[in-house]
């Protein structure tokens, strides 16, 4: 296996782009990206595409990549089409590493991408529930909600219900609310560090100016915030949107005649999936983690900065569990004593994760690696880790029988 490095990198601005089309997004990030790397869209010898709902969306199926490269005077070379959940894009940059560290190819794009702002919600409501068992969907729906409401009795009967409701809510909203009012009552975990991990993140994105919300929010803010579904709050929870990301991965020869001399080692890609309760005895995301610290020869404390699948708060809270950065059931103490922020003992989310940055579900995970590597290179700003030398992304997506449908977990290094 031939060592693999990233070369270039960069992301739209992500938000609600009502007039721009996937096309347009698309070009942007690819261009970026090459203009980063220093190499011309000729050079590429291989693209993968994640993406995850378009087909649904917008009813491009079958050659999404094909279509959004071909516009932009891009052919000729193999074009693989990933749909793996939230995990689409992280997924694509292990395929494409694969061919790159088996010398089959030299330099590969890795591109993600979605749009799912429309006017009609219902349309976008539509990319998660496809997320899930569809067979299973009514039960599943009709379990939590009456979970929801066996809360708000709860809640109601402890004086504190009535609180402004959010109607910007899916179902995931409801899976992360039921984890959080476990982890409640295993460990003794509050609202308000909760509230801690997403203030922190919306102070992180007020430096980012591609992130899609950059307002700072107190801890007593966070809370006070209208209830997506109790006890997570609007600005614990992501919004969706729209946006790309691409990078430009290579053979050490290529990035060494190309000129590269800010790329940075892809040292580890990691998939894995979920299991029924039943068999499972560690999590997909702690399994996939330990494979990839094996790979690369370090543990968690290696880490310098580590950017997690924050769909919500509690996602965040239980990666930092799984991923080693604390003990189980100490994750919200960590976060609240400010281990997680920038400057503190393992910087999580400086980009504002997806509670700020936003989640364009393909974008998410090739976005989270850009973010490494510009921490990696020097490169981000405001926020920039110093002295970062190792970097981990972790993304999952989807939810089968109760557990992940899909996780990728990536680690670069300086």
């Amino acid at each position: 296996m031939y060592k693999v490095k990233m070369i270039g990198g960069a992301v739209t601005k992500f938000g609600k782009h009502i007039d721009r089309n996937m096309k347009s997004l698309a070009a942007e990030a690819v261009e970026g990206a090459l203009k980063d790397a220093g190499i011309t869209k000729e050079q590429l010898q291989g693209a993968w595409v994640g993406n995850a709902a378009q087909g649904v969306l917008e009813g491009q199926e079958c050659v999404r990549g094909q279509v959004v490269l071909r516009s932009m005077g891009i052919g000729g070379i193999p074009v693989i089409n990933v749909e793996n959940a939230c995990a689409s894009s992280g997924t694509a940059l292990n395929g494409a590493w694969a061919m790159v560290a088996l010398g089959e190819i030299d330099v590969a794009l890795v591109l993600g991408m979605e749009k799912m702002y429309f006017e009609d919600r219902s349309r976008s409501m539509a990319a998660f529930t496809g997320a899930m068992d569809v067979e299973k969907l009514a039960e599943i729906t009709e379990n939590f909600k009456k979970q929801a409401e066996e809360v708000e009795k709860a809640q109601e009967a402890k004086g504190e219900g009535g609180k402004e409701k959010s109607g910007k809510r899916t179902i995931f909203m409801d899976v992360y609310a039921i984890a959080a009012r476990r982890h409640m009552d295993a460990y003794g975990t509050t609202q308000r560090q909760l509230a801690a991990i997403a203030s922190k993140n919306h102070f992180h994105s007020s430096m980012n100016p591609l992130a899609q919300y950059q307002n700072k929010f107190t801890v007593e803010e966070v809370i006070a915030a209208p209830e997506v579904a109790w006890p997570l709050t609007r600005p614990m929870c992501s919004p969706i949107g729209d946006g790309a990301a691409a990078a430009v991965i290579c053979s050490e020869d290529f990035a060494r005649k190309a000129g590269a001399g800010s790329g940075v080692e892809v040292a580890a890609t990691v998939l894995a999936s979920g299991e029924d309760p039943d068999k499972r005895k560690e999590s997909a995301l702690r399994i996939a983690s330990a494979k990839a610290y094996e790979k690369v020869g370090i543990g968690p404390e290696d880490l310098s900065v580590v950017e997690v699948h924050d769909a919500t708060a509690m996602g965040e809270l239980t990666a930092v569990e799984e991923l080693g950065l604390c003990a189980v059931g100490e994750g919200g103490p960590f976060a609240e004593a400010g281990n997680t922020t920038l400057g503190g003992k393992v910087p999580v989310n400086v980009s504002g994760g997806l509670e700020s940055q936003g989640h364009p579900v393909g974008a998410t995970g090739i976005r989270q690696v850009v973010e490494l590597y510009w921490h990696l290179t020097g490169q981000a700003g405001e926020r920039q880790v110093e002295g970062a030398k190792v970097g981990l992304a972790q993304n999952s997506g989807g939810s089968v029988g109760g557990s992940e449908g899909a996780v990728s977990i990536t680690i670069l290094k300086n």
